[in-house]
């Protein structure tokens, strides 16, 4: 048992009192046996698992070794994602809260290179980045790294599968022969060997492998569905447990695209977090998840790295993980700060072996659990209806509403139940009727071609947008985008009339404006579209 507390370890008051403030008494044990090694000047290969307290392992020595008075760049973090390098800056500048004259930049793609070279030549001591604008830096002359004393590599193996071999060799080469160089790393594959090796001298190798590498208040079941299912199962397990934020988790970043745009001409709040967005859309999708304009992140693995939000109360494994450990990664978004969470994964056939694989590994029985009924889901969202008008009642206030009712009945004849109940089905009919919310907009497209009407239906105002059939663009696409994009719900969007070269949509007058602000420039099936008022615009 770890009984060493951080007043026992050799570091200053200052971090001392700064992670009192953050609330931690007892360091880690990957952080009670790596401080003091690498404040002794050691290399060092630091094997731990995410979660375990990795960062201050190795910003404590840093803040240590710093020189305040010295403005030159001495320490240098890479990490694999622009998540993870925000993350470790946020943690670094938490622990040097009380030190003085310390300052660290985090720099990665997708923020402007100009904002980070005006930082840099202001003075920065640390700077945490990923490795591609940290090689921008360098080749640019804007990081000099003559006085770099220690070298660290956050996430070393995802790294190496991210393909950055090669800029973590040229970062590492531009720095001093004397500076000290430390390895964190999930797994120690070939590729780390090979990297401490040519890189460090004499390292000292520091592993730490939890007994339990889940946490005990997730909940932890798998459901039996084939494929075709998975969408249908999916939406039903998230209307009964409602959770307030939820992360699924897909193999691909097809596959994750593909599952937004179903979900989203569902009707539910989503949206995609994966390799080939660009920086600044990361940060909108995250912004909306953090701020709950979108309640369900789709996300790939290597993707989901750094996400760090209390409020995730469910993990999907829509598609089950390739690598045992990956599992532990992904069902770590939830239950954290204390909070119970909950996890699905989706199995069937030969993947019920990789799942008995993945007890093994975690030491932990999943439970079975069964696709919940259409009854299941009816009765859930009736539970939850009744109790939000319980809650009205309780507040009182409701004499008009009453007097209303009253007139209502006695002027046409009806009793108060007959009303309740028609309330009933206007307030849940138009959710129990998603299913076909794909189904309506082809219908009314159909019903409108035979016609000839081109008019847009009161309340509605008809868009132009210049991607049709001839770009693979279906009426998801359409409809996933603007729900995406806006935040309005896919039900509330009208007719989408799909032609060879372009298309037209209605949406609520009220939210034309907000759509034509939103949507423009974005890509729709990978084309930048075009999108204005369908008033001039023939067919």
């Amino acid at each position: 048992m770890n009984t060493i507390k951080f007043e026992d370890l050799p570091i200053s008051d200052d971090i001392k009192k700064a992670i009192s403030d953050m609330g931690f008494e007892e360091p880690s044990p990957i952080q009670a046996q790596s401080i003091p090694v690498v404040l002794s000047g050691k290399d060092v290969i630091g094997q731990a698992q995410t979660g375990t307290g990795k960062t201050a392992a190795f910003s404590i020595p840093i803040l240590e070794t710093i020189n305040p008075e010295d403005k030159s760049l001495q320490a240098v973090v890479l990490c694999p994602t622009r998540e993870l390098a925000i993350q470790v800056s946020k943690e670094i500048r938490k622990i040097s809260k009380y030190m003085h004259g310390i300052k660290t930049l985090p720099i990665y793609g997708g923020q402007p290179i100009d904002r980070q070279i005006k930082s840099l030549k202001g003075g920065v001591q640390i700077v945490i980045g990923t490795p591609g604008r940290v090689i921008d830096h360098i080749n640019r002359k804007t990081l000099k790294m003559d006085n770099v004393k220690m070298v660290v590599l956050d996430e070393a193996d995802e790294m190496l599968d991210m393909g950055f071999r090669e800029d973590i060799e040229t970062i590492i080469s531009r720095t001093p022969e004397d500076r000290q160089t430390v390895f964190f790393s999930a797994t120690m594959p070939k590729g780390i060997l090979e990297l401490t090796k040519a890189y460090q001298k004499n390292p000292e190798h520091i592993k730490v492998v939890r007994k339990e590498l889940t946490v005990p208040n997730i909940k932890q079941y798998y459901i039996e569905t084939r494929s075709a299912n998975k969408l249908e199962v999916l939406c039903r397990l998230i209307d009964v447990y409602n959770p307030k934020l939820s992360v699924v988790f897909c193999n691909t970043k097809r596959g994750s695209d593909e599952l937004v745009s179903e979900l989203q001409a569902r009707g539910y709040f989503a949206d995609a977090l994966h390799g080939d967005l660009k920086q600044t859309q990361r940060d909108i999708v995250m912004d909306k998840f953090r701020g709950g304009t979108i309640d369900i992140l789709v996300a790939t693995d290597v993707a989901a790295r750094g996400i760090d939000v209390d409020d995730v109360e469910a993990v999907f494994n829509y598609d089950l993980p390739q690598d045992e450990e990956y599992y532990v990664h992904r069902i770590g978004r939830t239950g954290r700060a204390g909070r119970e969470g909950i996890s699905f994964s989706f199995v069937f056939g030969k993947e019920m072996r990789k799942m008995k694989d993945i007890e093994r590994y975690t030491k932990t029985k999943l439970i079975k659990h069964g696709i919940p009924s259409i009854a299941d889901v009816e009765e859930k969202k009736v539970s939850a209806f009744f109790k939000e008008v319980k809650s009205t009642m309780e507040q009182g206030k409701l004499t008009k509403q009453m007097q209303w009712l009253e007139t209502f009945c006695q002027e046409e004849d009806y009793s108060t139940v007959d009303v309740a109940a028609a309330l009933l089905k206007l307030a849940l009919g138009e959710e129990l009727k998603e299913e076909i919310v794909e189904e309506k907009p082809r219908q009314r497209r159909e019903a409108r071609s035979k016609d000839g009407s081109t008019g847009a239906q009161e309340g509605m105002a008809r868009l132009f947008i210049n991607v049709g059939r001839n770009q693979r663009v279906q009426a998801k696409d359409i409809l996933g985008a603007i729900a995406g994009e806006v935040g309005i719900p896919g039900k509330l969007i009208g007719t989408i009339d799909i032609y060879d070269k372009y298309t037209f949509v209605e949406v609520p007058k009220q939210n034309a404006k907000k759509v034509l602000e939103k949507m423009k420039d974005i890509k729709i099936k990978g084309n930048k579209i075009n999108i204005e008022k369908a008033n001039n615009k023939r067919r």
